[in-house]
């Protein structure tokens, strides 16, 4: 693969890891959707949608490196995800 290829494809492949886990997410969430508690659900929608918003900042930082804030949000919303994820894991685990 080429320079200009890989410098074409490097952003998708960034967006894509936090894109897996937003669907895990989503997946788990349609599982519940019936039989879980409201809470559950919620920290599931927004453990999702933090992986989304992360994607969309690694995404344009892979394509705009000068720009730091853009490192600075993935990385916050990054860690974000994945404590709500954690906590998703534990009250999955309580009920």
């Amino acid at each position: 693969m080429g320079k200009e290829e890989e410098r074409l494809i490097q952003p998708l492949v960034n967006a894509a890891y936090p894109g897996a886990l937003a669907s895990l997410s989503l997946a788990v969430l349609q599982m519940v959707k019936e039989t879980g508690p409201l809470i559950l659900r919620i920290l599931l929608s927004l453990d999702s949608i933090l992986f989304i918003v992360c994607a969309f900042f690694l995404f344009f930082y892979t394509i705009y490196p000068w720009k730091r804030r853009l490192w600075t949000m993935s990385a916050i919303t990054f860690l974000s995800g994945l404590i709500l994820s954690l906590s998703a894991v534990i009250g999955l685990i309580v009920t």
